[in-house]
């Protein structure tokens, strides 16, 4: 699923199913091929198990053999995000200021396309990341992909 618009999408049409189900859409990701596949990462306090996945999973596919919204045959998969979360959304930075994160810009910033650090805060649609060399206020529509890094030992 490498176009933006195409997973902007499935996203629209799943995260109001996802969320009446009591769960966050994290992100959706896949490719295609033979057959295709199409993973959805959910998250729910205070952690999401294998039940919440199935459940998701059941009305999701019913939804989609509906909508029909991406061409042959694809397998549907449901997971938590994992350690490495990605962060889609103004509320997941939130959620996690004080975490570290991986991120990915769609344009250099100061002739960088990666940046790693502290997210320390939100501001509207910019967030604050602190680095080894200072702190860098980047734009969350400049973000190509953003990540929590793992905690040490984990």
């Amino acid at each position: 699923m490498g176009n933006t618009l195409e997973k902007q999408r499935l996203i629209d049409l799943l995260e109001p199913p996802v969320r009446a189900l009591g769960f966050d859409l994290v992100d959706v990701d896949g490719h295609s091929g033979r057959p295709g596949l199409l993973r959805l990462y959910i998250d729910h306090e205070p952690a999401t198990t294998l039940a919440d996945c199935e459940l998701v999973s059941r009305q999701v596919s019913a939804l989609l053999d509906v909508e029909d919204p991406l061409p042959g045959s694809y397998v549907l998969e449901v997971s938590s995000p994992g350690d490495n979360r990605r962060l889609r959304t103004r509320e997941h930075f939130e959620r996690f200021c004080g975490e570290r994160v991986k991120l990915e810009l769609k344009k250099p910033q100061q002739e960088r396309k990666r940046v790693s650090g502290r997210l320390l805060s939100v501001n509207g649609d910019c967030i604050s990341v602190e680095t080894d060399e200072g702190v860098w206020r980047l734009e969350l529509d400049n973000l190509a992909v953003a990540r929590l890094v793992p905690a040490e030992g984990q």
